[in-house]
């Protein structure tokens, strides 16, 4: 019977957050909310004068303050909101912050391209004058950007064809979450069960193997039935990405997505060649996997099925602060104790209540403690969630402790490194502490899921996108043909021989939103494959590890992402650290099949 929640009222205040240290109550927020029309009008003054290093030091001085005040009503109106998404309060908080929001990056969208406006070599002056030291780097992005920056009116007019490059994604959506309808089938029992696109992935998780075929079969059945339509909104995606690429410049649509972060081909194209070098231990855990599962054929319904029942263990959330607390211990004692100031001062909310989102994440702003939205449950997930979440919290608290604000946020490149991070340090915590075979079994398995899933798969999807982008830039035909083949090629080379290639995996690229984000799954294999050398670093080399990581934590958005990473002691821009995480992968798949020879 599922638990009845419930209101956030009945609740300890000990386990929700305090979000007093940014607006001690509605009624601040409302003020603060009010003064930001002067603060528009003010910072509009600026514009047609960004002409000199003063005025244009003034500007940033100004805006950054502003952004910070938005940047707290934000952050409170949508955590408040997130409390309980039933209170109309919060809700008309959030709306009305959002759409300040807007006002005020309309309000201010002349200041870029009228700096860019500027003579070269105006520009490279004003870099290095000391009235905008402070803003250095960020100018020097922006000027890096220059060759790609059109005239006032080109860039009108590119704007204006927004919502039309746009549409393909929409329509995506549309189709995907809107229209798209599944059959319903039977389970192993006879029962019906309804197939939707929320409960298709649960249901594959599951352990009757009969509904997870006829699942699978329903589910892909209509990706089929529309695959012609799914060709067309992702070929005129990447079109219209390959338009702007042109328009603005870029060699490539690659090319153009990842400039934003400084982050040359090359680290994508090593990522894909280290993965494939790496092949082999897929190969191997996919042969395992069938193993066991003790299947004659391993079909593609067989990937997410569970091979090792769920452990019984329960976990009180003391019980799993203290988990987390110990399992960070190698980052030293000042990591401890910012781990114990967020468990103190309530910056973690922490049980499900009526209304609450579901989920978690970490947020807050510059002028606040960092938040952890929670709802534990008692499982070793939610605790593995506690230790996720809680690296990304020290992340944002050493960045905003160390980095003004304008050098405060790191980019999405490095965004899931610190989180991962500490995952891999509480299974390797658990690890050594386990010596019951079933139970390392279990967590071992969890460990090969993480790289399947984040680094396999994700970088088959990379790989994907490349090959059809580069399809289009070579004026080739993108229809649904094409994609089915190519997805159905590379789904037979990353899973091997020992895999059955259903007929129904190749409309799999289909089902994948991340494709109308050009370029952007990549990162999360990057992130990865990032996080395993730095926490086998943190666990072997020790203290000078940490030093480089703790400063890593501390750089916030002041350098590239590229740069930022060098210093912890990981250089993307060779295979190195791929290959470091890839040979992980295959020591824990020989612990994997070791501990399960001891229980056959």
């Amino acid at each position: 019977m599922a638990e009845i929640l419930k209101d956030r009222s009945e609740l300890d205040t000990q386990f929700q957050w305090d979000l007093t240290p940014m607006f001690e109550n509605d009624d601040a927020w409302e003020a603060t909310l009010a003064s930001l029309d002067a603060d528009i009008e003010s910072l509009s003054a600026f514009a047609g004068k960004l002409n000199d290093a003063v005025t244009i030091g003034a500007y940033l001085d100004a805006s950054t303050e502003v952004g910070r005040k938005v940047e707290r009503l934000y952050c409170y109106a949508s955590q408040r909101h997130d409390e309980d998404t039933r209170d109309d309060k919060a809700q008309s908080m959030y709306a009305r912050v959002g759409s300040k929001y807007v006002k005020i990056a309309a309000a201010l969208s002349f200041a870029q391209p009228e700096i860019l406006s500027l003579p070269e070599e105006t520009l490279t002056a004003i870099v290095n004058d000391p009235a905008v030291a402070d803003y250095k780097f960020n100018l020097e992005d922006l000027l890096r950007s220059k060759p790609h920056t059109l005239t006032k009116a080109e860039e009108k007019l590119l704007a204006s064809f927004g919502e039309v490059m746009s549409a393909p994604s929409e329509a995506y959506h549309n189709l995907e979450d809107a229209d798209l309808l599944f059959d319903a089938v039977k389970n192993g029992a006879g029962e019906t069960v309804e197939v939707t696109g929320s409960n298709f992935v649960p249901l594959e998780m599951g352990t009757d193997r009969v509904l997870r075929e006829n699942a699978f079969h329903s589910y892909y059945k209509s990706y089929r039935e529309h695959i012609n339509t799914f060709a067309a909104m992702y070929s005129g995606a990447i079109k219209a990405a390959t338009a702007e690429a042109a328009a603005r410049n870029y060699p490539s649509s690659r090319a153009m997505a990842m400039a934003g972060e400084n982050v040359p081909a090359e680290v994508y194209d090593n990522l894909i060649a280290t993965v494939r070098k790496h092949m082999p231990a897929m190969h191997r855990y996919v042969r395992l996997r069938k193993k066991m599962l003790g299947v004659d054929e391993l079909h593609f319904y067989d990937v997410y099925a569970p091979l090792v029942g769920d452990l019984k263990k329960s976990y009180t959330y003391e019980t799993a602060q203290e988990m987390v607390l110990k399992a960070v211990a190698p980052l030293g004692e000042d990591y401890q104790e910012t781990v114990r100031k967020a468990y103190a001062e309530r910056w973690i909310d922490v049980y499900p209540n009526r209304g609450k989102r579901g989920g978690a994440y970490s947020g807050g702003c510059y002028d606040s403690n960092p938040y952890i939205l929670l709802n534990f449950s008692g499982t070793l997930d939610s605790v593995s969630t506690l230790a996720h979440e809680m690296g990304h919290t020290i992340h944002s608290w050493r960045s905003r402790q160390h980095q003004p604000p304008q050098y405060a946020d790191y980019t999405l490149f490095v965004a899931e490194v610190a989180s991962t991070v500490n995952e891999n340090l509480l299974i390797e915590q658990l690890l050594q502490n386990e010596n019951d075979p079933q139970t390392r079994l279990y967590l071992l398995n969890q460990y090969l899921e993480n790289f399947k899933g984040t680094v396999y798969r994700q970088t088959m999807f990379a790989e994907f996108e490349r090959e059809a982008h580069a399809m289009v830039e070579r004026g080739e035909a993108l229809n649904a043909a094409a994609l089915n083949a190519l997805y159905k090629r590379l789904v037979t080379d990353y899973f091997g021989d020992d895999m059955v290639i259903d007929d129904e995996i190749q409309y799999e690229w289909a089902r994948i939103p991340h494709f109308y984000r050009p370029f952007y799954v990549y990162k999360y294999a990057t992130g990865y494959s990032t996080a395993v050398a730095l926490s086998e670093g943190i666990l072997k080399e020790g203290e000078p590890a940490v030093k480089r990581y703790k400063e890593f934590l501390s750089m916030g958005g002041s350098a590239y992402p590229l740069d930022e990473l060098r210093h912890a002691g990981v250089d993307l821009a060779t295979p190195a650290p791929v290959d470091a995480a890839l040979e992980k992968f295959e020591r824990i798949l020989d612990d994997a099949e070791a501990t399960l020879a001891k229980l056959q």
